[in-house]
């Protein structure tokens, strides 16, 4: 595997409409479907699930975060 240099906003074009892990300062994380995001790194997302501790907390359709919240964004592995 080749690994290359890519700026962030390159991933996270790529990662758009795919599963993500967005990992909160509080430790809290969110898991869904990367709907959208902006320049202050608020994201949208589908089909979101709450962790906390690695628990499964709460589902929700659709959720908004405030992008100072965010430690990191991080792409899920596709199922197979």
């Amino acid at each position: 595997m080749s690994l290359r240099k890519q700026h962030p906003s390159e991933f996270l074009k790529q990662i758009l409409g795919r599963p993500v892990v967005v990992k909160l300062n509080t430790g809290v994380d969110y898991r869904g479907v990367l709907a959208c995001l902006d320049g202050y790194m608020n994201i949208a997302m589908e089909q979101t699930e709450e962790y906390v501790n690695g628990q499964l907390k709460n589902k929700y359709g659709d959720a908004f975060i405030r992008g100072n919240n965010v430690l990191y964004i991080s792409a899920q592995k596709r199922k197979v």
